[in-house]
């Protein structure tokens, strides 16, 4: 273990060490690999996210310590494997991050390179250095399928494989929505409904916005207007014809906006 180490880390690292004590741990966290760990990592890097979005600072305190435990976890079975460390894990990324930053730990001078262009050379000569033989190697295929697809469509643009401008990528979206109209089964339905989601994926990229968060936002409003039309329904929404239903969006996004419906 490392001297820099703080007391709480190395608390908290003694704490994972006896939970998985074969002898005297806890039976479940013994039983536990690295697959039926990996949701529980996955769920908690999106409840920091959550508090991010928040902009609760206690609850964000306590779901970074839920991930950080999650790191602990994983390195103390790769531990017990003969594998890494936690303190190997810790030298990874500093390596990683002082190779990928040579403008500030190293000797070379900034090119007039953007942030981003430099991010994604170092990355790309990572990927290189371990074997990847495409553009789309490395990207996670458990990644949530929007933002998957966003980061195989930035690949292929660094190969210039893109729309010189967002027109191209709006023929596109049109000519899926087509072709999912003609789907006549159910598996072509699926996978010309796929195509329009990736097409218009790549059509918010060209305009500069971030699939996601778009998404995201999109959401929030959907689900903020429609509890706006169940609170002006009184309890009666789902009773109210298309029509009425529609008076309410209506009346909710007039209010939004401060009018009169």
């Amino acid at each position: 273990m490392s001297t820099a180490t703080t007391p709480n880390l190395s608390r908290l690292l003694a704490i994972m060490a006896r939970l998985r004590d074969p002898e005297r741990g806890c039976e479940w966290d013994c039983a536990q690999t690295f697959a039926t760990i990996a949701p529980y990592t996955i769920e908690e890097a999106y409840e920091v996210d959550d508090a991010i979005a928040r902009n609760d600072m206690a609850a964000l305190k306590e779901e970074l310590g839920d991930l950080l435990l999650q790191v602990v976890f994983h390195a103390r079975m790769a531990e017990e494997l003969g594998l890494f460390s936690f303190d190997d894990v810790a030298a990874a990324i500093s390596s990683k991050m002082e190779a990928r930053h040579p403008h500030v730990f190293g000797d070379e001078a900034d090119e007039g390179q953007s942030r981003e262009d430099r991010w994604e050379t170092a990355k790309a000569a990572e990927r290189s250095s371990k074997g990847a033989t495409s553009a789309m190697d490395g990207v996670a295929l458990a990644l949530p399928a929007l933002m998957r697809a966003e980061k195989l469509q930035k690949r292929a643009v660094r190969q210039g494989f893109d729309w010189p401008d967002p027109s191209g990528g709006s023929a596109k979206v049109y000519e899926e929505i087509q072709e999912l109209a003609e789907a006549s089964s159910d598996e072509e339905r699926v996978a010309e409904a796929g195509d329009l989601l990736f097409a218009a994926v790549n059509l918010v990229r060209k305009h500069g916005v971030a699939p996601e968060e778009a998404l995201r936002q999109a959401n929030a409003k959907f689900e903020r207007r429609f509890r706006g039309m169940e609170h002006l329904a009184k309890g009666r929404f789902a009773q109210l014809t298309l029509d009425q239903q529609e008076d309410l969006w209506q009346a909710v996004k007039a209010s939004e906006r401060g009018e009169t419906a």
